[in-house]
């Protein structure tokens, strides 16, 4: 099974949200990380078929997806950022509803509802109105009705966003038990949410891939490298200024700082290894600024 992205770009008058991408995918996790405005909405609503390209073409083993229209659909699940439910529905009758959208066979239904709904942990809420669930709870009725149809594609659009840690990490561990014999695109702009589940990462920055790989090697594309040092916080505003810091932590008179430079920033600064979240800073961040460290 191959996915293949040519040349693709999209525009809205004089605006490119998506350009000229060139990707290809398998099995497995793919996690697009951008800030927001990046264009990874965009891409992947015409990786769905929601909207068409301006330019390039998109061929799943080699046919134009859109030419294979509901022939393609049967093998996507596509959980958006938003997603709409009858509030009085049941997580149950919910989810069967969407099944007969999708020309699902009722006693198929059924029993995917059945294993689906104890799948994502909602087995104690499959009564439950749609309207009295968590956001983590929602989240979980999301992907449920994205892989009512077992679909060989998963497209996940900012699948964590207002989730708290745990029900982040119950999530990033739904999805990579459900990876398995499929292909899973998820983009968001929080690092930990694909760090340890992506086979590959692509980083999109205004409408480009800029990077792309498995997590180590889109690390070792960072040019700069990693410090660490503790300073007095007097001295914290002109490190602020000049370089770009990853993290600070107050550990009494003094401040913990992660540098990132090409040269040591200050003597007693010590290298350390990069993570996903530094090389994320260095694409997509900016100095902060000394004023900045009044916040911290």
């Amino acid at each position: 099974m191959e996915l293949r992205l040519n040349d693709l770009t999209k525009t809205f008058g004089d605006f490119t949200a998506v350009d000229h991408v060139d990707l290809a995918m398998t099995n497995g996790v793919y996690g697009l990380l951008g800030v927001n405005g990046a264009g990874k909405t965009t891409l992947m609503r015409m990786l769905c078929t929601l909207i068409r390209p301006t330019e390039g073409t998109i061929t799943y083993r080699g046919r134009d997806i859109f030419d294979m229209d509901g022939e393609y659909r049967k093998l996507l699940g596509y959980l958006p950022q938003e997603f709409g439910f009858y509030p009085e529905f049941t997580v149950q009758d919910y989810l069967l509803y969407i099944a007969s959208i999708k020309g699902i066979r009722p006693a198929v239904a059924r029993k995917r509802t059945k294993m689906l709904i104890q799948k994502v942990g909602l087995g104690k809420a499959a009564n439950k109105k749609m309207k009295t669930l968590s956001g983590g709870m929602k989240r979980r009725a999301g992907i449920a009705q994205a892989m009512l149809n077992n679909p060989k594609i998963l497209v996940l659009d900012e699948p964590t966003a207002g989730l708290d840690p745990n029900e982040r990490i119950r999530f990033r561990n739904l999805i990579s038990e459900l990876s398995g014999e499929r292909l899973v695109l998820l983009s968001t702009h929080i690092v930990s949410d694909i760090e340890y589940i992506a086979n590959e990462i692509w980083l999109m920055k205004d409408g480009r891939i800029i990077r792309q790989g498995a997590v180590d090697q889109v690390i070792r594309s960072m040019p700069e490298r990693v410090w660490s040092c503790r300073v007095e916080k007097r001295r914290v505003p002109p490190l602020v200024d000049r370089y770009r810091i990853s993290n600070m932590k107050t550990e009494g008179e003094k401040v913990k700082l992660r540098v990132i430079s090409s040269e040591r920033p200050l003597q007693g600064a010590v290298p350390v290894k990069p993570t996903l979240e530094d090389v994320f800073l260095y694409y997509f961040g900016e100095k902060a600024g000394s004023e900045d460290y009044d916040k911290i």
